[in-house]
């Protein structure tokens, strides 16, 4: 197989980041698509808005529901200290832009009129304080994500897809209950760290998605740069949860087999990691799901 470098080596900065390719007969070069570019922050605002809608409807559909717990946040472009989250009641096939609730960093609602998951504010605000690259964040009670979280330890790099969190996932070792004490919140965002994902002993998996100085972003008049995406902190979690479902199913038919695992060199995985780990793939790898959902619900989330 030709290397990376030389099978994307006349492909554009944007097309080469998340490994596309494509170039008609003629010779017109074609562009994968990207993060947009807004005119105001107003048109940002909004565009997180209507994408974290979709990532609970894209949720709902993969059963990451379960009753009223679960939550996923994204910070508000122009009161950069509040974030929007869901209302505690609603389920997240019923979530619609028009439904989320934006809050400040003590827990006040500044936009909407139903209650927030007491939880949700303990451990976003945080994570948003504590790390103010940070613009999105990702909770929820999948079926796999459960059952590994019980062993307290991190994922063995051991297939392609795995490779995502390679050296960028950690564990919270302890369990103290619902997490309704922000003190709980700032450990967790401690043990976080600068990674995109913790998987948290006895109880779930969270993913980030911090933003890089240079991408996704948009530049202003007044030289600020906004971006990073609730897209790519969802994929995380999809992704996350599906990798805890393959080890979990390779530790069982290794115990069963007798057969050793595995384990994908460091070489190999720090390389590859640059392929399928990058908030620009992440952004893209979501893309499909947000069109899946666009069309089953006509847009109905838009609302």
């Amino acid at each position: 197989m030709a290397p990376v470098a030389e099978v994307l080596s006349a492909e554009s900065n944007g097309n080469a980041n998340v490994g596309a390719m494509g170039k008609t007969k003629s010779g017109k070069p074609l562009k994968v698509r990207s993060y947009p570019k807004f005119d105001s922050l107003e048109e940002e605002r909004q565009y997180r808005k209507q994408h974290l809608a979709a990532a609970y409807r894209v949720f709902a559909e993969r059963g990451f529901d379960e009753g009223v717990a679960g939550h996923m946040s994204v910070r508000d472009p122009i009161l950069t200290d509040h974030f929007w989250l869901n209302p505690l009641s609603k389920h997240f096939s019923q979530i619609s832009v028009s439904d989320l609730i934006l809050v400040d960093e003590d827990g006040t609602v500044v936009i909407g009129d139903e209650p927030i998951n007491a939880a949700a504010f303990a451990i976003h605000s945080e994570i948003h304080k504590a790390r103010p690259d940070v613009h999105a964040a990702c909770h929820a009670h999948s079926v796999y994500g459960k059952a590994f979280s019980v062993f307290g330890r991190e994922l063995d790099m051991i297939t392609q897809d795995s490779l995502r969190f390679y050296k960028n996932h950690s564990v919270y070792p302890q369990f103290g209950g619902v997490v309704l004490d922000r003190e709980e919140g700032r450990k967790i965002a401690e043990h976080l760290g600068d990674g995109k994902a913790i998987i948290l002993q006895n109880h779930g998996l969270l993913t980030v998605c911090p933003m890089l100085p240079d991408w996704p972003g948009t530049v202003l008049t007044e030289g600020i740069q906004v971006g990073e995406t609730v897209d790519a902190a969802s994929f995380w979690f999809m992704s996350l949860d599906k990798t805890c479902q393959a080890q979990l199913l390779v530790d069982a038919a290794a115990q069963g087999s007798g057969h050793k695992k595995t384990f994908i060199p460091d070489e190999e995985a720090s390389f590859s990691y640059q392929q399928v780990g990058t908030p620009e793939k992440g952004w893209l790898a979501f893309q499909p799901y947000y069109d899946e959902i666009l069309a089953k619900t006509q847009g109905s989330f838009l609302q």
